[in-house]
């Protein structure tokens, strides 16, 4: 199995996890500081990745050595994430994951390697490979702090 195909099971299978659940029980305003994110703008710091690494893997098809960094303090203040109803923001998480997936059910396997540059002060280059085994590994280290 390639990387592309295990990162797109390991999502799958963690959308399907993570939607199983009862969603209702969780607190998803409560900060459990004042300088952390509560678990809603945790969502929506996930629906920046989504959007940001969508862009990447969509632009890898046809490019290659692209820098596409964000800021994500700032992406996840700017968008008041705290105020928007959780319902919206799942739905908007869920749509995105579902389109990564389908984006890699026929992703080209000649573009696996291509790289983008991730880094804000240095360039740091990736492949899609890693980028997409990377993109399901920071989403469970982020579902685990809504877990907790």
């Amino acid at each position: 199995m390639n990387d592309i195909n295990e990162a797109v099971k390991r999502l799958g299978q963690t959308l399907e996890d993570f939607f199983n659940q009862n969603l209702e029980e969780i607190n998803w305003d409560e900060k459990q500081a004042i300088d952390k994110w509560s678990k809603k703008q945790i969502i929506g710091h996930l629906i920046d990745s989504a959007q940001v690494n969508l862009q990447r893997f969509v632009r890898c098809t046809y490019e290659a050595n692209f820098k596409l960094i964000y800021q994500q303090e700032q992406w996840v203040k700017v968008q008041r994430y705290q105020e928007t109803d959780i319902e919206d923001l799942l739905i908007l998480w869920k749509l995105l994951n579902k389109q990564i997936i389908r984006l890699f059910e026929d992703y080209p396997q000649d573009r696996f390697d291509v790289q983008c540059d991730t880094g804000r002060d240095e360039p740091s280059l990736h492949t899609v490979s890693w980028l997409a085994l990377d993109y399901v590994d920071h989403l469970h280290h982020h579902l685990k702090q809504i877990r907790a």
